[in-house]
């Protein structure tokens, strides 16, 4: 028969003079990072609207849109939001955000690329959708502007990636725009002034785990 194991015995604490060495370094690193972040704030003297790009192949992209939606509105500031590519059902963040008269939200409408399976069709949905984006990004009262999935339609040339980018840049000077979805473009990355790479560790739709609201719905 096995014997039980024996409990490991939790690590005492030093001696006073330990402890108070310990704190002491502790504080001592935290005063010189605290004066490397200051310096850094400090030299940060631009203020301007910024210009986000969310792509790769990990889930959080949209998510991380829609976090900064929630943040705008806390800030009552006004929103425009343009969804691509989805549309054929409804999101949990487009049935929540519809209920802000903040939020200007634009759906395409035409679902995602493989269930269309018309190049036309997503042609001119994207168009008339970029038509309304147009009109957010030239709109100075519109504070933050959200195109999500907008990558996935310029992958797919349905929209003039020139023309998108000089969109941006044309932007009033304090509204800040987001951009989602894969595959990022790189003229789109090197006018963005923050981008951020999300890569898969694990998924759960890789097990068999279907899509879940709260989650991606």
């Amino acid at each position: 028969m096995s014997t039980p194991s024996t409990p490991s015995t939790p690590s005492t604490p030093g001696t006073p003079t330990e402890d108070a060495a310990r704190d002491a370094r502790h504080r001592q690193r935290m005063q010189r990072k605290k004066t490397v972040v200051d310096g850094k704030i400090a030299a940060a003297e631009t203020e301007r609207g910024v210009l986000l790009v969310l792509t790769g192949n990990g889930k959080g992209k949209s998510s991380s849109a829609f976090g900064m939606v929630a943040r705008a509105l806390g800030h009552g500031m006004k929103v425009g939001v343009v969804q691509f590519i989805k549309g054929k059902f409804s999101t949990g963040e487009e049935t929540f955000y519809r209920r802000f008269p903040e939020v200007h939200y634009h759906v395409m409408g035409e679902g995602y690329t493989w269930e269309t399976q018309d190049r036309e069709r997503d042609v001119r949905a994207a168009t008339a959708a970029w038509a309304v984006a147009q009109r957010m990004l030239a709109d100075a009262s519109c504070e933050l502007v959200v195109l999500d999935e907008l990558n996935i339609a310029l992958k797919h040339r349905y929209l003039d990636l020139a023309q998108v980018v000089a969109d941006l840049q044309a932007r009033p000077a304090m509204q800040h725009a987001v951009v989602t979805g894969r595959g990022a473009p790189q003229a789109l990355i090197d006018a963005a002034d923050t981008v951020t790479e999300m890569n898969v560790v694990k998924h759960a739709f890789q097990q068999g785990i279907r899509a879940q609201k709260g989650v991606e719905l």
